[in-house]
């Protein structure tokens, strides 16, 4: 009689446990369900936190115009090592930016917002023109344009079209660091490209960018208009 009892209370104490299991994983699954996008906007906002400068007066992707053009990068004509850049208006690409290094060919947007970022490769509304003194910051997702970044080297050449000219530049330095730093996207008295995406991590969004500095290494400003 004893024992029976002892049994009835195992069962009931069972029919108490199980439900309670159930919802507790259910909550989790539904808790991790929840973080997964919350950690993909994060990597979609926080990739951008050098263009809080933006040029533009709106929020966002408010009222955003995008400027689509055609960049020459088969120019053959006469070149000069001075010229005049062109600054490009908010939301205009302006620009191809090309690595045999890690095979890309993509278009450049001026500034940076969610939307631009899924059109190709974005710089600060804040850095140098090309063209310009200073330093030149492009970001990109990284599972988007600048997929196999991590994989570029010291020494790999990268190559800038603009339709007023073309520019050279030679990573001089691999570089990782937190989305609040921001040492490597200042102003510089050098001439210099500054690119980065974030940092892969399988669980999620990540602080880390990963990029490289690279040095101007040729400047060549169209003199002349083909036909």
């Amino acid at each position: 009689m004893k024992e029976k009892k002892n049994k009835s209370k195992k069962n009931y104490t069972l029919y108490i446990i199980t439900p309670v299991m159930l919802m507790l994983i259910s909550a989790g699954i539904t808790i991790a369900a929840a973080i997964k996008p919350a950690d993909k906007l994060k990597t979609y906002t926080n990739i951008a936190f050098m263009d809080s400068l933006k040029s533009n007066p709106l929020d966002e992707d408010d009222g955003l115009v995008i400027k689509e053009n055609d960049i020459d990068v088969d120019y053959t004509g006469k070149t000069s090592e001075t010229g005049e850049p062109v600054r490009p208006s908010f939301g205009e690409l302006y620009a191809i930016v090309s690595t045999d290094a890690l095979g890309i060919n993509v278009p450049v947007y001026w500034g940076t917002t969610p939307e631009l970022l899924e059109h190709g490769v974005c710089q600060s509304s804040s850095s140098a023109v090309f063209g310009t003194n200073g330093n030149s910051v492009i970001s990109a997702h990284v599972d988007t344009y600048f997929a196999d970044l991590s994989n570029i080297k010291e020494g790999d050449n990268i190559t800038v079209y603009t339709n007023y000219g073309k520019f050279t530049y030679t990573v001089s330095e691999l570089i990782e660091f937190s989305s609040n730093d921001k040492r490597y996207i200042k102003p510089t008295e050098d001439d210099r490209l500054t690119i980065y995406t974030c940092k892969r991590d399988l669980l999620g969004a990540s602080d880390r960018r990963i990029g490289a500095v690279c040095a101007l290494t040729e400047k060549a400003f169209y003199t002349e208009q083909e036909n």
